[in-house]
């Protein structure tokens, strides 16, 4: 680790960091991790080998991860560590945690002992970290964060560290799914011989990037004890089948039991104009606000979502730009909470609205319509991806049902219409 002899009060410290890593977490404020979580920060810190770690959600992953790297800049020096999560905003978020904590004083403390001088940061940015203590001669900073669509040609370094770079997007887009593995193959041209990876994250599909992994280590909800039976039914219960058993069970299994398959998509982004709209309104609470558009077509329904976790006032001004990005009619909406105030907002936004008084049960609605349906509508750029994944993983039981409600509800007038044109079409002939 060093190669000059180690005074009593060094050896101590860097037993420390050995033995009890978590310790510069948990002086810091990160006081639920737990012995698993040193094992892990050993595990990033010392491993000669390849790493490839899957845990459950929520089991602070990330966190060890960001203790680990702020050790090996003041431990290992020498060392340039590429840090690649999905977007620029993950990046920024744990990079600035990382420098978080080189400023602390344990941390100070560790570099006087080790090297005779506090670790001072010489640059600090979103994306970047370097320190006093450099020990090599190259241009590039000790630590380098980067969104997965990043560029990363030219660049090299010993420690190349993927953290969630499969996520939700991984899971409904093929397209995505291929992306992500395209980065990561590229990613092995940037680590130097000699040096490792180190992946961390959550499966998302059978197909996601993991399978190109290697080393692969597993925590389950079950295994690492940071959730009670109580938690786990909770959970489970909100969720489709497959769902949980990716992201908590760690593994992939059959879809029979989900509602709704993978989603279909279309580039053809002109086909959805002159459709007709739907908005399923939150008025506060924990419910969520949803934007369904869909045009439809002999044997196709093309379709746009998007929802947001905000009261229906809120959302007016983003909802009236789509309205005219994608040339939307008729907007329809339920006025049994509002009593047709909405109704009237949007019609001073010059947006064409229709209410009406909701009566079905809306599981009857959603397994009905839009279950029937599901495999004509095609979903074009810039659909949300979690006004998608609110309908894979809508349940009798979800906790959010804002996204199929709307489109079951737009899918339901489709239906109507389809069906009074067979009728009228079918009463012509027979005259």
């Amino acid at each position: 680790m060093m190669m000059v002899k180690l005074n009593k009060q060094q050896q101590r410290w860097l037993d420390s960091v050995r033995k009890k890593p978590i310790i510069y977490g948990l002086e810091n404020g990160f006081t639920d991790l737990q012995d698993i979580h040193n094992e892990w920060i050993k595990l990033f810190l010392f491993s000669k080998d390849d790493l490839t770690l899957q845990a459950h959600r929520g089991s602070y992953k990330t966190t060890c991860l960001s203790i680990a790297i702020a050790l090996m800049i003041v431990v290992f020096p020498w060392l340039n560590i590429l840090f690649m999560r999905k977007t620029d905003d993950d990046v920024k978020e744990i990079v600035k945690q990382i420098a978080k904590l080189l400023k602390t004083d344990l941390f100070r403390t560790l570099s006087k002992v080790l090297w005779s001088k506090d670790v001072i940061l010489t640059i600090e940015s979103a994306f970047e970290i370097d320190t006093n203590l450099k020990r090599n001669a190259r241009g590039t900073s000790q630590l380098v964060g980067i969104g997965h669509k990043g560029s990363i040609t030219g660049k090299h370094f010993d420690i190349v560290i993927t953290d969630d770079i499969v996520n939700i997007s991984d899971r409904i887009s093929r397209a995505d799914r291929e992306r992500t593995k395209i980065t990561y193959q590229e990613l092995q041209n940037v680590k130097n011989r000699g040096g490792r990876f180190i992946n961390t994250g959550t499966p998302w599909h059978k197909e996601d990037a993991f399978t190109l992994m290697p080393n692969l280590i597993k925590y389950d909800c079950y295994s690492t004890g940071m959730m009670t039976d109580k938690e786990i039914q909770d959970i489970r219960g909100k969720m489709t089948t497959s769902l949980f058993a990716a992201n908590y069970e760690l593994k992939h299994i059959a879809d029979e039991d989900a509602l709704f398959t993978s989603p279909n998509y279309t580039d053809e982004t002109e086909l959805i104009f002159n459709g007709i709209g739907h908005i399923d309104a939150s008025y506060g609470g924990d419910d969520g606000t949803a934007f369904t558009i869909f045009k439809h077509y002999e044997d196709r329904i093309i379709g746009f979502g998007k929802r947001w976790d905000k009261h229906v006032d809120e959302c007016l001004k983003e909802i009236q730009i789509y309205h005219e990005e994608y040339k939307v009619g008729t907007v329809h909406l339920e006025r049994n909470a509002d009593k047709g105030f909405l109704t009237r907002d949007l019609r001073k936004l010059k947006i064409p609205a229709i209410d009406y008084h909701e009566q079905q049960n809306k599981f009857i609605k959603i397994t009905t319509y839009l279950r029937k349906y599901w495999k004509q509508i095609e979903w074009i750029e810039g659909t949300d991806p979690d006004y998608i994944n609110e309908i894979l993983d809508y349940t009798e039981n979800a906790g959010h049902d804002d996204s199929p409600d709307s489109a079951a509800s737009l899918i339901r007038i489709i239906d109507i219409e389809q069906t009074s044109r067979r009728k009228n079409y079918s009463g012509k002939g027979r005259r």
